[in-house]
């Protein structure tokens, strides 16, 4: 390592401006990272602090004002995602300098350090660039890409190490642990080659500079908070001790902000949104929050600027926040229209917003994991591009800029993971793996009796403040809001649960269909066979498979009643007469007997609807043998007082091999029906369940490719082919004219899988018929949609009707009882809070919502 060098007189100094430019990394690099350690503060760290340090391996003093050192986690894509540290003053020749970053409770010795940041940086694995800016690092991409960041020409020397999936040469330096850095050997070799130059260092040998490198900083300057905050996405101060006025507009005493908002004095309402902001985040790194932090007070405060992951923001100690008096102006909330474009944001981030005019609820997944609500401007939720649109289209295009435009978080004003779970046997101390860490509570936002769910309306009740954090504009309450009460919250939500289909929507059926995916259905229970592994709830008792065996449902007795009390009351409350269902346990794949879980389920709804309201339709001999199938199948249930079976069951099992259209899905079942009594046209009913999404399959095309599909379009194409082929065939066989497909289809609706049955003559059923009319008084609130993945809504479940089908139809509606609802409510989360959140009723059991046709007996004369 390099000790601390004292500052030749009349040595050369390089400027940032006049260095010889160099290819970024490079060899003939004056400055480099000398060493990087991110174990800082954690357990088994000695030093209790993050840092960077650099070396001047050149012969002439290098003047490091504008300059920055700038981190990303191993994995980032992103382009927000670079942190910042500013640099400043001058590194003479030979010497080395330290940049402390975060600190944590862990290690026994402090980091000698030149320069303060506060970057949170990984133990194991991530991406250092001294940058010769001090902007964050944009417009670039990992080491696989067109343009990796560490190629930038603005980066002078960068280091990945670990998993990182960018970094200088060919390959990352080692991974680190708590106890160890990356550095280069004593002579800094330096080959812009990772790999090469960076070896372990235990323990991690940090060397100042001192006075020599970086002289005392001036006194802090006065600055509005409109010149902190600057015109751009990034403060013009950064790294500078500013002193600045404002009115306390929100305070986070608890729950992991560490700080408070001002706003500056009567600032507010109408706002040129060309402006800078007139708020700013006020963070104490440590401390309980100064006593003046209180809404409605006039503070002053004296800290560094600096840029968090996109949040503007001044550091301060308690003791540099101080009363300013009682000679102000107040404030008030911003009144302008939420604005669609991320510069016009900018010019509100910080300050007290009174949203306007509708808004709906269009993300609740994340809800009891970090207490979020995605929100939509407007009275639709955001809606995944490929359900309205062809997949890569301009038509797509303004889809995405819609949803951009129109998306903002209700976040709960604070950083608690409620969800946080451990797989560290220290951490778990003897409790099994994982385990969770914070199961004592309660996210907000959640409830079994007001619930949040997609779709809702949320009306404003307060004001809220902009605010930008893990790359997503938010509304923050002006206080953190606490479940299970809610108190604080500034959103009324609606309650948009049904208590059935709607049969406005449904029409005036002599019959009704279904389609419902029930969420891997098995009987066969994970704490009773050998290799399974559990996730467990708040009492270290297992709630579902995670793992080690082929079954993916319930893992106790106990937890399968909660299961399947949800999944019977759906059903049943689905009032239909013929219903397919998909993600059911496949009994003969097991090695137990064929349909035995599917008895198991239509016994339990007989329990509850009466003996023999529901029979099931033994598996069809034209399945593949049990050994080529897959551990979900797809299933059909009836009632016989209403239909009738008319012949015996079957299947496309022909395609079922390696490289057949079904060799990565479940086979297709149909059967044929009538109404039992009176006359009624015979239609073959199928139930479909095409490849997922989640993992590309094995045919060309079958990658991700970005246009919307997701992975293995290629899969779910050519098992729309092979079911388009085959139901001819089973209709010349049975004397059937009318087909009603249903099933899971992983298909948005405007997707080429889907393509292929439109162009052989099927209709859409739900998004034709489900009317979605906000004017019906039994079902306002209508999301005509089956499924939510990250707010976007969009049906992958669909029943497809023929012509000789869609003359007997009479409506179809999506009964939303599933998608839209929080994960916090499903069996599988059963005791995973401080507040218990099941129910045995429908609502989320499931994440797929259910379809309902309606059929008339025979078709309109």
């Amino acid at each position: 390592m390099v000790g601390a060098t004292a500052l030749v007189v009349g040595a050369t100094v390089v400027t940032a401006t006049g260095q010889a430019a160099q290819a970024a990394p490079s060899p003939g690099a004056a400055v480099v990272i000398n060493e990087v350690y991110g174990g800082g503060g954690n357990s088994g760290a000695t030093y209790r602090r993050d840092f960077v340090e650099l070396a001047n391996v050149s012969t002439s003093a290098v003047d490091l004002s504008g300059w920055s050192v700038q981190y990303a986690s191993s994995g980032s894509t992103a382009t927000s995602s670079w942190a910042v540290t500013p640099l400043t003053g001058t590194l003479p020749p030979g010497a080395s300098l330290v940049v402390g970053e975060a600190t944590g409770t862990g290690g026994t010795t402090d980091v000698p350090v030149d320069i303060d940041g506060s970057i949170a940086m990984s133990g194991s694995a991530g991406k250092v660039a001294l940058v010769r800016s001090g902007t964050a690092i944009t417009g670039c991409t990992p080491k696989t890409g067109a343009a990796a960041c560490s190629g930038l020409d603005a980066v002078v020397d960068f280091v990945g190490w670990g998993s990182a999936n960018d970094y200088a040469g060919t390959e990352a330096a080692p991974g680190t642990t708590n106890a160890t850095s990356v550095s280069r050997d004593g002579a800094h070799t330096n080959t812009a080659s990772n790999a090469a130059d960076f070896t372990l260092a235990n323990p991690p040998t940090p060397q100042a500079c001192g006075d020599a490198c970086v002289p005392a900083p001036p006194g802090p300057e006065a600055r509005t908070i409109a010149e902190v905050q600057g015109p751009g996405a990034s403060s013009p101060l950064a790294g500078q001790t500013v002193t600045t006025r404002g009115v306390v507009t929100a305070a986070y005493p608890e729950g992991g902000f560490r700080g408070f908002y001002l706003q500056t004095e009567g600032t507010g309402g109408g706002r040129d949104l060309s402006a800078a902001s007139d708020g700013v985040f006020v963070y104490q790194a440590s401390g309980a929050l100064d006593a003046d932090a209180v809404i409605g007070n006039f503070v002053e405060v004296t800290g560094e600027v600096q840029e968090s992951f996109g949040l503007t923001r001044v550091n301060a100690a308690a003791s540099d926040i101080s009363d300013a008096g009682e000679d102000f102006t107040p404030v008030s909330p911003v009144t302008n229209p939420w604005p669609g474009a991320d510069a016009q944001r900018e010019s509100l981030e910080g300050m007290l917003f009174r949203p306007s005019g509708p808004y709906t609820v269009t993300n609740t997944y994340a809800t009891n994991q970090y207490g979020e609500v995605g929100l939509a401007v407007g009275t639709e939720p955001l809606i995944q591009t490929t359900e309205v649109a062809v997949p890569g289209s301009d038509e797509a295009k303004a889809v995405a800029a819609d949803n951009a435009a129109r998306k903002v978080t209700l976040d709960d004003g604070a950083s608690s993971n409620f969800l946080a779970s451990s797989f560290s046997r220290t951490t778990c101390a003897g409790r099994p793996i994982p385990c969770l860490l914070n199961a004592d509570q309660t996210p907000p936002y959640v409830s079994t009796t007001a619930p949040v769910r997609v779709g809702a309306p949320a009306a404003f009740a307060d004001s809220v403040i902009v605010d930008y954090r893990f790359d997503l504009w938010r509304f923050q309450p002006t206080s953190p809001v606490v479940g299970p009460g809610n108190a604080g919250s500034p959103v009324v939500f609606t309650d948009t649960r049904t208590p059935a289909p709607d049969a406005m929507d449904i029409g005036a059926a002599d019959l009704k269909v279904a389609s419902f995916n029930v969420l891997n259905y098995f009987t066969t229970l994970g704490a009773e066979t050998e290799g399974c592994l559990a996730y467990y709830d708040r009492d270290d008792s297992g709630t579902t498979v995670r793992d080690g065996c082929e079954l993916r449902g319930a893992w106790d007795a106990a937890d399968f009643q909660r299961q399947q009390a949800k999944i019977v009351t759906a059903v049943n409350g689905l009032d239909a007469d013929v219903v397919g269902l998909m993600e059911v346990e496949n009994s003969a794949a097991l090695g137990e007997q064929p349909d035995e879980a599917l008895a198991h389920l239509v016994s339990a709804l007989n329990e509850q609807a009466g003996a023999g309201t529901w029979a099931f339709v033994p598996s069809s001999t034209e399945l593949p043998p049990a050994s080529g199938q897959d551990v979900i199948t797809n299933a059909i249930i009836f009632k016989p007082a209403s239909v009738m079976r008319v012949g015996q069951s079957r299947a496309l099992g022909t395609q079922s091999e390696d490289g057949q259209a079904f060799g990565n899905a479940r086979e297709p079942i149909a059967q044929v029906f009538r109404k039992k009594h009176g006359k009624s046209e015979k239609f073959l009913f199928v139930v479909n369940h095409f490849k997922s999404k989640g993992s590309a399959g094995p045919f060309p095309g079958d990658e991700d490719t970005g246009d919307g599909q997701g992975a293995s379009v290629t899969s779910r194409i050519l098992q729309a082919q092979a079911l388009r082929d085959w139901v001819p065939t089973v209709l010349d066989e049975t004397g059937t004219r009318a087909v009603v497909m249903a099933g899971d289809y992983n298909s948005y609706t405007r997707e080429d899988p889907m393509d292929v049955l439109y162009d052989a003559g099927y209709t859409d059923a739900g998004s034709r018929l489900d009317r979605d009319d906000h004017d019906d008084p039994d079902d306002p609130y209508s999301n005509p949609y089956s499924y939510s993945f990250s707010g976007l809504s969009g049906s992958l479940d669909h029943i497809l009707v023929n012509d000789a089908a869609l003359a007997l139809a009479t409506g179809a509606d999506h009964w939303n009882i599933n998608s839209g609802e929080s994960v916090a409510l499903e069996y599988s989360r059963y005791r995973y809070h401080g507040t218990d959140f099941y129910e045995p009723g429908p609502y989320r059991s499931s994440d797929h919502d259910p379809v309902v046709l309606g059929l008339r007996a025979t078709a309109k004369r």
